[in-house]
């Protein structure tokens, strides 16, 4: 089985060796995303954070062909657990009616400085 990757400008660049996410099968498994735009800029704050990267998420699914009703599993990288509640609330907004398995935990740093990442795995319905 091959895999392809995906690739969309309307969430940040890989800023590293990596893909934004790659396809294997009828599975998207996405690259840890960062909370910054599409131009680069990073966004402050836990809520501002966690809005801009589901919104990332949302754009590298789409260009594989998937939303996230599609999304059976999530990891949460964040650096501080006492903003786990704003997080969650934000979170709350784009998995409303679907609840995909997460695991959240407390890292120490992430790239640029960021307060949270997030990477998923979706899988496309046949």
């Amino acid at each position: 089985m091959s895999h392809t990757a995906i690739t969309t400008t309307k969430a940040p660049a890989a800023i590293g060796p990596y893909s934004q996410a790659i396809t294997l099968g009828n599975a998207v498994y996405t690259s840890g995303m960062l909370p910054i735009d599409a131009e680069g800029n990073l966004k402050e704050g836990i809520v501002d954070q966690t809005h801009q990267i589901l919104k990332n998420l949302q754009a590298v699914l789409a260009e594989a062909g998937l939303s996230l009703v599609d999304v059976v599993k999530t990891s949460v990288f964040m650096t501080d657990l006492e903003q786990f509640q704003q997080m969650n609330e934000v979170y709350s907004q784009y998995f409303s009616n679907h609840h995909p398995a997460r695991t959240t935990v407390e890292v120490s740093r992430l790239p640029r400085d960021a307060k949270i990442e997030v990477e998923l795995i979706a899988i496309k319905h046949i």
